[in-house]
């Protein structure tokens, strides 16, 4: 070759093809970068305190305004048919942090312990990189065992939710998991305020009287209370970024402290509202799927990537939320032993089973006479109304079957909740129903049997009541 070809452009060219095909050959496979974890969401439980499932705006309550639940709840899946499994404070909220029914983890009466060596969500979220905190009212005893960040707060001091909301939406901080617990509409309710006792709703469980009236326009201003804590957490959640990545729930721990409500197995008092919204994940409308709040744990392990641990009695509904699945649960079992271990009152075990169209409740002590807060407590706990129902029932028919319905239950109850969904006729009696009554007998024995549930019945006489020792 001449010294012209190795200075000319067919020269350069060519070596340029030789190289650039050792290149080939020997350059190493590139691998892909890793595409970054998934960013955990958010979560934010809303616990209120005793809120009826019927009385907000978006479940078609009349009078009580709840505006801000109203517009949350059109972004959210909302349950028709969520259930706690034991309608007092202390046992419910143990139900949702241990994902266990009150005979398995412990605390079956009001103001008791969890057993040792319990696991909770504090401690699943906390292994999942989360921070955990609970705002506002706890009662989760032994705190040792619910390893939150407390945060006391009011019912109207927003600007501690905002200041948390505010810490963990800068850079860098761990995905929050952060339980926000009023204590209303709790009693003692506040002075009336917006509302005419006149109008007030009265479904047919409760007994018409002038203070009963005065009193439910009482309950319904601590709802919209409530309902403006929803509103302020929500407009810092908008305020920081998190309505996005955020899997926001709303419910409440039990129904409210009416007769045939709180401390029993009737709808009003273990029906509960629920709300659900999750941007992208979540597909707002309505859902009639049987949910109880057992299940709120490992749905929640489960959409933060957790794995869901064996052995619990609640199972994960996100296959619901996510539209994988529209059914749930066709059966809900439902506990209630004591409120205190102080007293006789509020001492009655219960136990229930509810399906779509039936409800079947056992009565362990039916010879005893049913007494709450609300018969033998303070007016502020009822007793105010309460004396109004016994004097009307002197000469009112309807007033004295309630009273007695109250404070006197049969072994066994049997009710048509499509017909009666207020639970105003037992038909556990009538001969037509003596096999469906039998049937549910021999599963609530069953699965009484299977939760250790005798147990129940006497742990109340030696669970320790809440103190300083069990922090």
């Amino acid at each position: 070759m001449t010294k012209r070809f190795f200075s000319s452009p067919a020269f350069w060219l060519l070596l340029l093809l030789i190289t650039g095909s050792f290149a080939f050959i020997t350059r190493p496979a590139v691998t892909p970068p890793e595409a970054p974890p998934a960013r955990k969401p958010n979560i934010i439980l809303f616990i209120s305190d005793d809120h009826g499932y019927e009385d907000a705006g978006f479940a078609g309550a009349r009078v009580v305004r709840t505006p801000n639940l109203d517009a949350l709840s059109k972004e959210c899946l909302r349950f028709t048919h969520a259930f706690c499994n034991s309608p007092n404070c202390v046992p419910s909220r143990a139900v949702i942090n241990t994902g266990l029914m009150p005979a398995r983890n412990g605390a079956h009466p009001n103001h008791s312990k969890i057993n040792a060596g319990i696991k909770t969500l504090p401690v699943y979220m906390q292994e999942l990189g989360y921070q955990t905190i609970l705002a506002g009212k706890d009662h989760v005893w032994p705190q040792s065992a619910y390893p939150y960040v407390y945060l006391k707060k009011q019912d109207r001091d927003y600007g501690k939710i905002d200041s948390v909301l505010a810490v963990y939406a800068k850079p860098g901080q761990k995905p929050l998991c952060l339980i926000v617990a009023t204590d209303n509409p709790h009693v003692p309710w506040p002075k009336v305020e917006g509302y005419d006792p006149a109008k007030v709703d009265l479904p047919p469980f409760l007994v018409d009287t002038d203070i009963t009236r005065m009193v439910r326009s009482k309950y319904y201003t601590d709802v919209t209370d409530m309902d403006v804590t929803v509103g302020e957490c929500l407009k810092s959640m908008k305020k920081y970024g998190y309505m996005d990545n955020t899997l926001f729930i709303y419910t409440t721990d039990n129904g409210p402290q009416w007769p045939f409500g709180k401390w029993n197995l009737y709808d009003q008092g273990i029906r509960v509202p629920m709300l659900v919204r999750w941007p992208g994940k979540v597909t707002p409308g309505t859902t009639d799927a049987m949910t109880p709040l057992v299940d709120l744990l490992p749905t929640l392990l489960d959409a933060a990537g957790g794995r869901i641990p064996d052995g619990l009695d609640g199972k994960s509904f996100l296959p619901l939320l996510t539209g994988k699945r529209t059914a749930h649960r066709d059966t809900i079992f439902t506990t209630y032993t004591a409120d205190t271990r102080y007293g006789a009152f509020n001492y009655y075990p219960i136990r229930s089973i509810r399906t779509r169209k039936l409800k079947y409740i056992m009565n362990l002590e039916p010879g005893r006479t049913y007494t709450t807060h609300i018969t033998n407590a303070k007016p502020v706990d009822g007793t105010d109304y309460w004396f109004s129902w016994v004097e009307k029932a002197r000469t009112d028919p309807k007033a004295a079957q309630r009273v007695a319905a109250y404070q006197n239950r049969p072994a066994e109850e049997l009710y048509d909740l499509e017909n009666d969904p207020y639970e105003l006729t037992n038909l556990a009696a009538l001969p037509e129903n003596r096999q469906t009554v039998r049937n549910f007998r021999n599963k609530m024995e069953a699965w009484m049997e299977a939760q250790n549930d005798q147990d129940g019945l006497t742990r109340y006489f030696f669970n320790i009541k809440h103190g300083k020792d069990t922090k």
